[in-house]
C-alpha cells in the first residue's frame, strides 16, 4: 500500500504530538484505533484521566488553523468512539476521560513552528 503525503503529514504531526504530550508526563496507551464510530489518533492517561487526543497537522495556515478543522460533527464521533474504547479496554468505570485536540502546524521545509493544545474539548 502508498502511503499518501497527507497520511505521511498526519504520521508525522501524530508522532510529534506523542513526544510532546509524552514530555509532559502523559502515558501512552494506544494510536490510531478505530471502531465503526469513529478512529482515535491518540489515546493517553495524563495522571488519572483518560484522554483521546485528535491530532490535526497544517503545513502552513493557508487553508486556515488546524485548531478550527474540528466541527460539531467530528466532536460527536470522537465522543462515540472513545466510550466504545473505554468499554472495549474495561476502563468505562474510569470515570475521568476527555477529548483533547492537538494541532501542529509546519512550514513549507516541514519544521515544526506551532503546536497547540486544546484541552477538554465539548460539544456546545
Amino acid at each position: 500500500m502508498t502511503v499518501t503525503a497527507k497520511r505521511r503529514l498526519g504520521n508525522f504531526g501524530e508522532a510529534y504530538a506523542r513526544r510532546h504530550l509524552e514530555a509532559r508526563g502523559w502515558t501512552w496507551l494506544a494510536a490510531n484505533w478505530s471502531c465503526p464510530l469513529g478512529e482515535l489518533d491518540l489515546v493517553m492517561r495524563d495522571g488519572a484521566e483518560v484522554v483521546f487526543v485528535e491530532v490535526k497537522t497544517r503545513r502552513g495556515e493557508g487553508a486556515g488553523r488546524a485548531e478550527d478543522s474540528v466541527g460539531p460533527a467530528k466532536l460527536r464521533r470522537l465522543f462515540a468512539a472513545g466510550e466504545t474504547f473505554l468499554q472495549d479496554h474495561g476502563l468505562f468505570d474510569d470515570p475521568i476521560w476527555r477529548v483533547d485536540l492537538v494541532a501542529v502546524t509546519l512550514d513549507a521545509a516541514g519544521v515544526v513552528r506551532r503546536i497547540s493544545h486544546v484541552e477538554n474539548l465539548t460539544l456546545d
